[in-house]
């Protein structure tokens, strides 16, 4: 029987109040510095309960909170401590004197710490290279002093004994001060891998065409990286979720974006008249998209990739491709093996692991290892398809090194994952129950927005030293030259609706920031990438600093750049921040050429996305605009080229708006690849779902033709735009 909530609009009583603070639950948020809102009873219930949290009667919430408090009052250590290097964890200055600590480090090395007999000590850090960690120095009373020297970054186990004899346990994260930075200034290009079709892609970009176009434009132009979408597992089932940002795993790349004949094995195949036969299907998929209008077909695509390799699979591997293969299974472990478990289950039971038969649900059952050795062959498939693409991965970021690039390949981490998906199958326990990410109401969106993913549960996070999360960066960094995060926000603070609630029926939940940037600071640095945190839209006050202290790089978008605490109108370029990434536009955004005509406003107008009259949206379009032709034209960035006399030509707007980002202290600029060639269309046009060919578009021209890697290469607009950012403007 469910537990009673109180009504919608009933608000927290203070024992509620104070018991959802504990737990990292706000019962109030501003959407702006003048204005608060407060979540209602029902909310706060509903989330505590998925944090496993009884507050469903006010006797409940009275001993939760009592129990809470003596929880966090009587406890020596949270359960993931921060080490900074160059200075000493807080958690440890509130520990009784005479605590002895203990330190088992990731490298096997055990480090013992006797303060018995100190009538006090303190810890201080000595600043040293942060590659080696924070020096510890234990300091008696009588003068003694114990050294740990130059302990390593890792997430190491720290012991806690007080004089009491009460002991504690904790996940000691040590991590270097700040991330790496970008090594210069440098430029690059945004693309969905996915609309990047050349003449050899079987109906849908992958990741051949991904390294020749890294390898194309870093030698011919200079550019410093290539930024992609998301090519985390999708949900598999006809038809897929298109979109990137709602993958069934982040941890594991999807095999659909293999290139199959860059797989070595492919050559050996004996059937050659089943091949060809292969090869003609996939020349038909590529011309429906290039020739004939037709839509990215994921679906398709994938299931002939997958006839494919199964081809290919029946070919033995060499002495060293098996070691290598023995090699990344043992790497992966674990949570490889529950990946390919869940996509075998999937092929027999549907996508939906909640729907499957109950004792199946449960990764470590009796009922899941049975099929696991049922379906040895066919988890041993799925294993193999992770290998070679993370292989393909790997060797795209090493053609755009090897082209020159500084950073290389910019990976993007979506900020969740599909409900019915292999991580919420396989980490069951780190996810929140009948809990969905989103927003609170805003002003650009009066009903609040539910994206459909269930949110991480910090609590477990925490209590496992944010395992699933290190892993997860750490697969990710394998490939990457840089990693941009999609919300980034959320490592400081989520959104979560209630399943069958509105958006305007939730709470924020708080994640411990400093733990979650620690992590991604320790795995980037030994990885030795760059981060870029995507941070538009509302973010609360003290986030930036925070992001920018650790070396996390902002997104800026040009059209957003105002000056919104003084006048409002665009920002000039030597008021812009320097640790970003600053681009004209996004996927979620119109293309410049759209902007620049207004087309943009035309298009949700024919969809019936308007709110308000059509003239007042092209009126208000067309001025926003002009302000920024404006500043171009009074900066002397805009030429007159090709529009008639004196007018500039729309090429020229692009360019001039490029001209600007380079004016920017911005480290790095991004060029909209599609906007290389005029194209008009969104990829994603955000509150739609099939009225519009969300996620299956291929880069087409200005008259909405398709354009092939080979023709964009070619380009003399691309080259012209591009020459611009080569040339510094």
């Amino acid at each position: 029987m469910a537990a009673p909530v109180p009504p919608p609009d009933a608000a927290p009583g203070a024992d509620l109040t104070r018991l959802a603070e504990l737990h990292g639950v706000a019962p109030s948020y501003r959407p702006s510095p003048d204005r608060e809102e407060h979540a209602s009873a029902a909310a706060l219930v509903r989330v505590l309960a998925a944090l496993g949290v009884d507050a469903s009667t006010p006797e409940a919430t009275r001993a939760a909170r009592q129990a809470r408090e003596r929880e966090l009052r009587e406890r020596l250590l949270p359960p993931t401590v921060v080490c900074w290097s160059g200075t000493a964890p807080r958690a440890l200055s509130a520990l009784p004197p005479g605590t002895s600590l203990r330190i088992e480090t990731e490298q096997g090395e055990s480090w013992h710490f006797d303060a018995e007999r100190a009538a006090s000590w303190q810890i201080e850090a000595e600043q040293i290279d942060a590659e080696q960690g924070g020096s510890w120095h234990i300091e008696t009373a009588q003068g003694a002093r114990s050294t740990v020297d130059r302990l390593p970054p890792g997430v190491h186990r720290l012991t806690a004994t007080a004089p009491d004899g009460r002991t504690a346990e904790a996940h000691l994260v040590v991590a270097p001060p700040r991330l790496p930075a970008p090594p210069g200034r440098s430029y690059g290009l945004l693309v969905q891998l996915y609309s990047l079709l050349s003449r050899r892609s079987w109906g849908m970009g992958d990741l051949g065409d991904l390294g020749e176009l890294a390898a194309w434009a870093g030698r011919t132009l200079g550019a410093g990286f290539v930024q992609v979408n998301p090519l985390h597992a999708a949900v598999p089932g006809a038809p897929t979720d298109p979109s990137p940002y709602r993958p069934s795993s982040r941890r594991f790349p999807d095999p659909v974006h293999l290139r199959v004949e860059d797989v070595p094995e492919f050559a050996y195949v004996e059937d050659r008249e089943r091949v060809a036969a292969l090869l003609e299907r996939a020349g038909r998929l590529r011309a429906a998209v290039l020739d004939k209008g037709a839509l990215i077909d994921r679906d398709a695509v994938w299931e002939l990739k997958r006839e494919a390799l199964e081809l290919v699979r029946r070919v033995p591997l060499g002495p060293g491709r098996r070691a290598a293969y023995a090699d990344f299974l043992a790497g992966q472990g674990q949570a490889l093996e529950d990946h390919a478990t869940w996509c075998a289950l999937a092929e027999v039971h549907g996508a939906d692991w909640r729907r499957w038969p109950p004792e199946l649900r449960d990764p470590r059952s009796a009922g899941t290892a049975r099929a696991r050795a049922e379906l040895m062959d066919r988890i041993d498939f799925h294993c193999w398809l992770a290998w070679l693409t993370d292989a393909q991965l790997t060797a795209a970021q090493r053609a755009a090194r090897e082209a020159g690039m500084p950073v290389g390949v910019i990976h993007d981490l979506a900020v969740g994952v599909h409900p019915e998906g292999a991580d919420t199958w396989a980490q069951q326990d780190f996810f929140a129950a009948g809990m969905s990410v989103g927003a609170p109401p805003d002003a650009f969106n009066a009903r609040g927005q539910d994206w459909g993913l269930p949110p991480w549960r910090p609590d477990r996070l925490a209590a496992s030293g944010y395992a699933p999360y290190r892993l997860l960066l750490r697969g990710l960094f394998r490939y990457a030259g840089a990693l941009r995060i999609d919300h980034v926000m959320g490592l400081f603070r989520l959104w979560w609706v209630p399943q069958g609630e509105p958006p305007t029926q939730g709470a924020y939940v708080r994640y411990d920031a400093e733990a979650m940037l620690a992590v991604l600071v320790l795995e980037a640095s030994r990885a030795g990438a760059v981060v870029i945190g995507e941070d538009l839209g509302t973010v609360e006050p003290g986030v930036r600093e925070a992001l920018r202290e650790r070396g996390v790089l902002g997104t800026s978008v040009l059209w957003f750049e105002r000056d919104w605490e003084g006048d409002g109108r665009p920002l000039p370029p030597e008021r812009w921040r320097a640790d970003c990434l600053a681009t004209a536009t996004t996927h979620d955004l119109p293309s410049t050429a759209a902007r620049l005509s207004g087309e943009h406003v035309e298009l949700r107008d024919r969809l019936g996305l308007l709110t308000r009259p059509l003239e007042t949206e092209r009126a208000e379009a067309a001025a926003d605009t002009g302000e920024w032709l404006a500043l171009l034209a009074r900066l002397g960035l805009l030429e007159s080229t090709g529009g008639g006399v004196g007018v500039p030509s729309e090429e020229a707007e692009v360019q001039a708006v490029h001209r600007f980002l380079l004016r920017t202290p911005a480290r790095l600029v991004g060029v909209w690849l599609p906007d290389g060639v005029g194209d008009r269309r969104p990829q994603n046009l955000p509150g739609t779902w099939d009225q519009y060919p969300n996620w299956r578009l291929p880069i087409a021209d200005a008259e909405g033709r398709p354009v092939t890697l080979e023709e964009l290469t070619a380009s003399p607009r691309l080259r012209a735009l591009l020459e611009v950012l080569r040339g510094g403007g």
